[in-house]
């Protein structure tokens, strides 16, 4: 009987549930943190909203009221070339310009199509001509693009460096940010 006891060894241990536990925790927590921290990249602030002048007297029209400065002044012409100001004196705030959809086809395949919907943040008012000629940059550049080059989310990161660079080219600096709203090859 002895012979058996030595030749099994000691009874197993039961396994305790609290590491797993455990790892399960740090990996929520890592999850929380890493959900938060894309959210944050990925949020775009909206702009500033410019403060309203006090409500106006009842015997005022609404139309004198805009035609008059804050506090009661005429409204000042700017310059031409001066940057836009707001109500207080300060440069206007970053604006979000909405380009035009871009369906054309890719490179190769030919017979591949792409639809681009692209937003430009404006560090301060934009420029109608330079949004037109970025449009058209974008989609000039966007028909030589290969399927390959942009397929996957390593490709769609290249296509967004491509482009931001692009926009940084004819803009000098201009734009802070390009934003995708759709992306889509068919």
């Amino acid at each position: 009987m002895t012979d058996q006891l030595a030749l099994e060894g000691p009874a197993p241990k039961k396994s305790s549930p609290i590491p797993a536990i455990g790892v399960i925790a740090v990996l929520c927590l890592l999850g929380l943190g890493g959900g938060w921290f894309v959210g944050k990249m990925l949020f775009v602030p909206a702009p500033p909203a410019a403060s309203t002048p006090a409500a106006a007297p009842a015997h005022e029209a609404p139309a004198e009221v805009a035609a008059a400065g804050e506090h009661g002044e005429a409204p000042k012409a700017e310059a031409h070339g001066e940057p836009a100001k707001d109500g207080h004196g300060a440069p206007a705030g970053p604006s979000l310009v909405s380009l035009d959809p871009i369906i054309t086809n890719l490179g190769y395949p030919a017979e591949n199509w792409i639809r681009l919907e692209l937003a430009l943040q404006f560090n301060g008012p934009s420029d109608p001509a330079v949004v037109q000629e970025l449009h058209q940059e974008i989609m000039a550049y966007v028909r030589t693009v290969p399927l390959q080059q942009i397929q996957g989310p390593r490709g769609f990161q290249y296509l967004r460096d491509d482009l931001r660079e692009i926009v940084d080219l004819r803009t000098k600096g201009r734009v802070s940010k390009v934003l995708f709203k759709t992306f889509v090859i068919e």
